[in-house]
C-alpha cells in the first residue's frame, strides 16, 4: 500500500498476557508497523515489561475494564490512523494491512475485521457462534444496519472517526458503543475477513452472563438513537396486541352479561399507549433522518473548507 507506516498506532490493550505480547508485538513489526502503544491494565505477570523491552510504549490505565483502557488511549494518540487488536494472540498482525487499505484508501472511516468465518479449531466454541451471531442478529433488529461482527476487537479507526463518537462503555461493551457511534455518526465502514487463532495463553476474561448482558443492555440503549422507529414500534405494537387481547376479552365477557369495568379502561389505555407510544417511534424517527442529513451537510462542508485552506 501507498502510505506510510509510520502514520498508524498500533493499540492493544492488555490484561495479563505475558505468554502472548511478545510474539504479538515482533510480528507486527515484522510487518512494519513500529509505533505500538500498549494499555495495561495493571498486569501482574509482567506483560509491561516485556512490551517495554520489545520497543512499545506502554501506559497504565487509570480505570478498570477494556472500555476504560481504549478510552484513555484515543485520548493521547495523535497519528491519523489506529489499528487495533488484541494482546491475546487471537488476532493474527498479517491481516493488518488488510484491515488498513479500506481506510487508506479512503473509502472508509472504520474497519471491523470479521472472525466468524474462518477460525481456529477450537477458537470458538458452539456457544460462542450462537451468542456472537445472536448478537449481530439483535444489533440489525435495533439499528437497522448488519455489520457482521460487532463484537470484534480487531478494528481500524481514523483518528478524525474516534474523535466523533464520544465513548464512554468502560467494559467489553465497547464494541457495541463503536458500532453504534458508526451508525449514528454516519461514518463509512468496511468489513474484512480476518481469521481468529485460539487463544493460547490466559483464560479469556469476557463472562458470558454478566458481559453478555452489559451488551444486550448496550445494544437496546443506542438502539433507541439510531433506530427509533423499530424501538419504539415494537413497544407500541406488543401494548396495542395485548390491550386488543384483552378488549376481546371484556366484549365477550360483556356479550355474555359480565361487565368488567376496570378491564375495559385498562384495555383503552394500553390501546391509546400503544398508538402514542408508536407515533413517539416516528415523530423521533423523522428527528433523526433530519439530523442525520445535517451531519452529512455539515461534513460536506467541512470537507470543502479544508480543500480551499490546502489550496491557499
Amino acid at each position: 500500500m501507498d502510505f506510510s507506516k509510520d502514520d498508524v498506532c498500533v493499540l492493544i490493550p492488555t490484561l495479563n498476557e505475558k505468554a502472548t505480547i511478545g510474539s504479538v508485538i515482533e510480528e507486527l513489526q515484522a510487518e512494519g508497523y513500529h509505533q505500538i502503544l500498549v494499555v495495561d491494565g495493571h498486569s501482574t505477570d509482567g506483560t509491561p515489561e516485556i512490551a517495554e523491552k520489545l520497543g512499545a510504549t506502554v501506559m497504565t490505565q487509570k480505570g478498570k475494564g477494556k472500555g476504560a483502557a481504549m478510552i484513555e488511549a484515543f485520548e493521547t494518540i495523535t497519528a491519523p490512523y489506529i489499528l487495533m487488536l488484541d494482546g491475546d494472540g487471537t488476532n493474527p498482525p498479517e491481516y493488518a494491512d488488510a484491515m488498513m487499505e479500506p481506510l487508506v484508501r479512503g473509502r472508509a472511516d472504520h474497519v471491523i475485521g470479521n472472525r466468524l468465518n474462518q477460525y481456529e479449531r477450537g477458537a470458538l466454541t458452539r456457544l460462542n457462534l450462537w451468542g456472537n451471531r445472536l448478537m449481530n442478529t439483535l444489533f440489525k433488529w435495533a439499528h437497522g444496519v448488519y455489520m457482521t461482527d460487532i463484537l470484534s476487537g480487531y478494528r481500524a479507526f481514523t483518528l478524525d472517526s474516534v474523535r466523533q463518537m464520544n465513548l464512554k462503555e468502560a467494559g467489553f461493551e465497547i464494541e457495541t458503543e463503536i458500532s453504534s457511534a458508526v451508525i449514528h455518526r454516519g461514518l463509512r465502514f468496511e468489513v474484512v475477513p480476518t481469521y481468529y487463532k485460539k487463544r493460547p495463553g490466559s483464560p479469556t476474561k469476557l463472562h458470558p452472563i454478566r458481559d453478555g448482558y452489559k451488551i444486550l443492555r448496550a445494544i437496546n440503549k443506542y438502539g433507541k438513537m439510531n433506530n427509533p422507529l423499530f424501538h419504539f414500534s415494537v413497544i407500541g405494537v406488543l401494548m396495542g396486541i395485548a390491550g386488543f387481547c384483552l378488549g376481546l376479552y371484556v366484549l365477550f365477557e360483556w356479550l355474555a352479561g359480565i361487565e368488567h369495568l376496570f378491564m375495559g379502561i385498562l384495555t383503552m389505555l394500553l390501546i391509546i399507549t400503544g398508538i402514542l407510544t408508536f407515533m413517539i417511534g416516528f415523530i423521533s424517527d423523522m428527528i433523526l433522518g433530519y439530523h442525520r442529513e445535517l451531519m452529512r451537510e455539515m461534513r460536506i462542508l467541512r470537507t470543502k473548507l479544508e480543500e480551499i485552506e490546502k489550496n491557499e
